[in-house]
């Protein structure tokens, strides 16, 4: 065998290992998410989705006590702008919760959560894509209404919980 087929050969084969160790390395780094979200598949992250999807479950069953339940005293919510006018802390809250929120005669709320942080600062951020349609009583009939949007929650932990301090 002349030199130069034997360098081929070992070109070749060098090919190989490296084609067989690069398809290895990508499934070893290759991320796992939680199904039906694009949030990493962690034990934290889990625990995360978990409890956001008991408040998910409690807008649906208008569950005023348990949204309370879930919020923090420190709640605060500014309303996306400068205006201190609509901004709403706990007390703010729970007089929403026990007034306009309980006309709602129905509610559909899902939730498709998209990233997951934890902060230096010890808050989590819940980034999600919501779809509502809930029924408010109207002057002819019950009138649907629908909304597509994007929210942050944003949780403390709480011994072995979390509250959400913002974005209900």
């Amino acid at each position: 065998m002349s030199p130069l087929m034997m360098q081929q050969m070992s070109l070749a084969r060098c090919a190989s290992v490296l084609g067989v160790l690069g398809a290895l390395s990508s499934v070893g780094c290759s991320k796992t998410y939680i199904p039906n979200t694009d949030v990493e598949d962690t034990s934290e992250n889990r625990k995360v989705v978990l409890f956001c999807e008991g408040y998910r479950r409690a807008v649906e069953e208008k569950d005023v006590g348990q949204l309370l339940k879930l919020a923090s005293d420190r709640y605060y919510e500014d309303g996306g702008n400068t205006n201190v006018e609509d901004d709403i802390d706990y007390g703010g809250l729970k007089d929403y919760l026990t007034s306009s929120f309980l006309k709602t005669k129905t509610v559909r709320y899902e939730i498709r959560y998209r990233k997951v942080t934890f902060t230096e600062k010890k808050e989590i951020y819940i980034d999600y894509t919501y779809a509502a349609s809930y029924r408010l009583p109207g002057v002819k009939n019950d009138e649907w209404r629908h909304a597509v949007a994007d929210n942050r929650l944003v949780l403390v932990p709480v011994d072995d919980t979390y509250k959400i301090v913002s974005g209900m």
